[in-house]
């Protein structure tokens, strides 16, 4: 389980990242594309960590969401 910000970008794609895994980010043109997108980084990033031997941060985030 990875938790995952997602938000709509500058150029109207939907930009999802997983805070967890340093530069796994993705996009898409709508929100269900951005999650599908970044559910396969996030297997492709664990999937190349584990063939080099390294290995994969664990999940550390919390999620706040705060009203200012």
């Amino acid at each position: 389980m990875r938790q995952v910000i997602i938000y709509p970008g500058e150029d109207g794609y939907w930009v999802a990242e997983c805070p967890s895994l340093p530069g796994c980010v993705s996009q898409g043109e709508t929100r269900q594309q951005a999650i599908a997108n970044i559910k396969e980084a996030i297997i492709a990033y664990v999937d190349v960590l584990e063939e080099d031997g390294l290995p994969v941060p664990e999940e550390r985030f919390e999620t706040l969401v705060l009203a200012v």
